[in-house]
This record gives structure tokens, sequence and C-alpha cells, in this order.
């Protein structure tokens, strides 16, 4: 018996080596080569079917014919949304986030509302009965949704010349494996394998794919960095399981935005699309209450008003704590050290806890001026008006530094049922104030804004 020959991989960009090293000589990257097991056999790829294809000639840029981008509309708008309008035909699509968070009920709940397509489920994690169960939970139904239980690539794709979809899903693709690589599913040489063939599936046969990914505990996809590089997009599914909100991020997008988002509402039927996230994000008991302040904040294109919430005391143990949920902590202590250094609040012996409400989190530096405005309302204990919401970076200098798509955030505002807005002055003067009907009260500096909310 011959023994089987062993290489070490690189986790991030599939370099290969003999024997382990510390840094990869490809990207640069430490302790990332894994070990990984050689086939001891040759044998070529089949050609399935649709997989064969002629010889292409090269040709000049300008001979190439162009064609418009053929679309496969979900029927989800927040779905689409993120997209970029809907399932481009010939596309490999990547949906990773944590385990139980919601993928596969999104993925199944999709594929069961399109009306006239025919679909093929393949699930390497779940049964088909499994499958079965999960569905009735569901509102929709299809006629034309094939079903199911299959790790093998070979049989995966002898399933789809007897189907023919027109959109297939794999959950997950680190369950398949291919025989062409002795190595375990989840491996990065299998995962690299099998992507590598629907692909070219996807490529020659102008069927879009759906792939289902795990993720790491770091939050990054599971198997080697290429795999985000081979697919055309990748989504990232993520929320706190804790709590009912879901959010839908485009990390890669060859035929739309990545600064595209979507939100869902998780239910015992299935994911609700939330048309108007403001709504939700907004809670009508914290009048009176010190602490609170809302933001109007942009998340890709989308306007939306949030509420951040913040608990300062003094530090019982000694040392103060630092507590952040739903915004950078390494933000929230610049900003606590802009408060000390230039306005003069002595928060260095106090305990600072930070909580963005609903679940989520927020990358828009626009809400700086909401959280240190909810820091000092509870370190001074002293509520901020409920009719007044603000946006605004903080620089560190103390000044409030100008935000994009102020317009639309007013617009959002005003339609909330808020009275005031507090933004930066420089957005001010190329600003038509007259058009609408809430009052906008322009800041320059931190203690401006203190002034306005704190002084009666």
């Amino acid at each position: 018996m011959s023994k089987n020959k062993t290489v070490f991989v690189c986790r991030n960009c599939g370099n290969e080596s003999p024997k382990w090293i510390g840094r990869c000589q490809g990207c640069g990257e430490w302790n990332s080569y894994v070990e990984e097991v050689v086939a001891s056999k040759t044998a070529s790829r089949p050609s399935h079917g649709s997989l064969a294809q002629a010889a292409q000639k090269p040709m000049l840029i300008a001979d190439v014919p162009a064609r418009a981008e053929t679309r496969i509309s979900t029927q989800n708008a927040e779905l689409d949304r993120v997209l970029g309008g809907g399932i481009v035909n010939g596309s490999l699509i990547l949906i990773g986030g944590e385990p139980g968070i919601g993928k596969s009920t999104l993925v199944l709940q999709t594929v069961l509302t399109l009306k006239g397509k025919r679909t093929l489920y393949v699930s390497g994690e779940e049964s088909t009965s499994q499958l079965k169960l999960r569905a009735e939970r569901l509102v929709s139904t299809n006629d034309e949704c094939y079903v199911v239980s299959e790790t093998a690539l070979e049989e995966i794709f002898i399933h789809i010349e007897n189907v023919k979809p027109d959109l297939i899903i794999i959950d997950s693709i680190q369950t398949v494996q291919t025989e062409f690589v002795e190595s375990s599913p989840g491996s990065i040489s299998q995962i690299r394998e099998c992507t590598a063939q629907l692909l070219k599936f996807c490529k020659t046969s102008d069927t879009p794919v759906i792939l289902i990914g795990h993720i790491t505990k770091d939050g990054n996809i599971a198997g080697p960095k290429i795999l985000e590089h081979i697919v055309d997009t990748v989504l990232q599914f993520e929320g706190d399981q804790h709590y009912m909100y879901r959010i839908l991020r485009s990390m890669k997008n060859r035929f739309g935005s990545t600064s595209e988002l979507g939100i869902f509402e998780m239910r015992g039927d299935g994911l609700r699309e939330v048309t108007n996230p403001s709504e939700l994000l907004l809670s009508s008991e914290h009048e009176g209450l010190s602490g609170v302040a809302i933001a109007a904040a942009i998340e890709g294109v989308r306007p939306f008003l949030i509420e951040t919430q913040s608990l300062v005391s003094t530090a019982a143990y000694g040392t103060p704590q630092r507590s952040s949920t739903g915004f950078d902590i390494r933000r929230l202590n610049m900003l606590l050290a802009v408060l000390e250094k230039r306005v003069g609040f002595k928060l260095g012996q106090k305990d600072v806890f930070m909580n963005i409400a609903g679940g989520i989190r927020v990358n828009d530096p626009a809400i700086d001026l909401a959280v240190i405005s909810a820091v000092l309302s509870s370190n001074v204990d002293m509520a901020i008006e409920k009719n007044v919401c603000m946006a605004g970076e903080i620089g560190l200098s103390g000044e409030i530094r100008p935000v994009n798509r102020i317009e639309q955030r007013i617009m959002e505002a005003e339609k909330l049922g808020f009275n005031k807005i507090l933004i930066p002055a420089f957005n001010v003067k190329s600003l038509n104030t007259k058009k609408f009907n809430i009052e906008i009260l322009s800041v320059k500096k931190v203690e401006e804004a203190f002034k306005v909310l704190f002084e009666k």
C-alpha cells in the first residue's frame, strides 16, 4: 500500500509548500499553512454535459458583443436590493453567516416564492424530510422546487442534468466533496476544487448557483480566501440570535453596489421584510429617561433613525469598564477621550456602557454626535428632548464634521415626526432649509451641541 502524499496549503492564497513554514511566501500571511492529503491517483476532470465547451479564441474588446444582464427577481424586495436588482444568470453567489442565524431559511423561503422557475435545492446538512418540515413552516409554496440530500459533487451534477433547473442551491459548500481530491469535506482542497467546478458550470450553462457557507469564529468565511475571490457575489447574513432582526450585507458584488443592505425580521413563519426600519428601531418609551439619543444614520443608501443608549456610572472596582454593543469599542474610546480632553468632562474613573437598540451593528460615523450626547446625558442625568435627533461626525479636535446625504437624513426625521435635528454647520451652507418643515440646528463644535441639548 502506497503512503499518501501530503502538502501544506495556505488558507489565504492557496500557495503550496512541501513542508510547514511560518510565513506564506505568496501572500506574506503568518501561520496560514494547513496540511492536506494529495490525491494518489491521476484522473481527468469530468465533462458533465453542459460543462463541455469548445476552445475560445482571443477577441478584441471592441468586437465582443455586449449583452444586457438578465436578472431573476427573487420576489423579495430586500434581497433584490442587496443583489442589485435580482439574481444575474450565470452568477455564483455565496451567503455566509453564523450557525442558526437563518441562512437556510432565507434561501429556502426565496426559492419557494419563485413561481415559474425550476429550482434544485441540494442539502448536505439536512435530509429531505427535514427540508419538508422547514418548508411547511413557511407561507409560500413552489410546485417546481426539487430537493435532494447529497454531498458528492459528481452525483450533484447528475441531478442537475436530470432536473435542468433555472436556479441551484448548495447548502453548504463545506459539506460537498469530489472524488478527485483525497481529503475530508470542508478542507481547503475540497472547497477550492468543488467551487471551481461549480463556477465553470455557472459560466458555461448560464445557470445561477447560490452557495451557503459557514464562517469561522473570527467572522470570516470558512475555507480558503480564494473562495471569496472566485464567486461573483458575497453576502453576509448577520444579527444577534437573541434579537429578531437580521441584516443582509453585500461584501462583494460584481453586478451591483456593495453599499446596500437588507433588513429582515425573524418570525415563526420565516423572515419578514422590514421596509421601514426606523419605526422598529425607535422606542417611544424613553421620554424623560437620560442616556438616550436618536441618531439619523445611513447604511448603504437607506436612511433610518436609531436609538443610541448609554449608561455612565462610577467604577465600582477601581478599574473603569468600557463596553459597547453594536458600536466600535475603539471609536467609543476615542470619543470619550475627545470629551475629556476637548470639552472637560472627567470620565476616566467611570464605567461607560454603550448600546445600539435593536441588536444591529452600525458603521456610519455620523452617529458620533448621538453617541457622545447619550454619554453626557447619562453622566449629568439629564434627558434629551424626545423630538430631537442628530447627525454628525466628531473630529479629534472636538469639531463636528460634515456628513453625506444630509437631505435624506432630514427627510427621514421629518417623516417620523421629529421637530428638531442637529447637523454640522458645514452641511447647512449647501442646503435649502426652506423646503423642510423641521427645525434645523447647525453646530460647529461639541460644546455648541451640548448647549443646544441641555441648556433650557
